[in-house]
C-alpha cells in the first residue's frame, strides 16, 4: 500500500514530523529522514494523543 504523508501548516516545513493516517492506523516520522523508522499509533492511540495536544 503506498501512503500518503501530511506535514503540519504550522511547522513552517522545518524539523517537523509527517503523518499517514489510514482507518488502520497513524504512522509518525521524522521529515528530515523519511526513510527512517516511524512510529506507529492505534487510530485509538492516535486520538488520544491529539486531543491532549495544546
Amino acid at each position: 500500500m503506498t501512503r500518503t504523508w501530511r506535514t503540519s501548516s504550522h511547522s513552517g516545513n522545518v524539523n517537523c514530523v509527517q503523518v499517514s493516517l489510514t482507518t488502520a492506523d497513524a504512522l509518525v516520522r521524522d521529515s528530515k529522514n523519511t526513510s527512517g523508522p516511524s512510529l506507529r499509533f492505534t487510530p485509538k492511540a492516535w486520538r488520544a494523543l491529539v486531543t491532549r495536544m495544546p
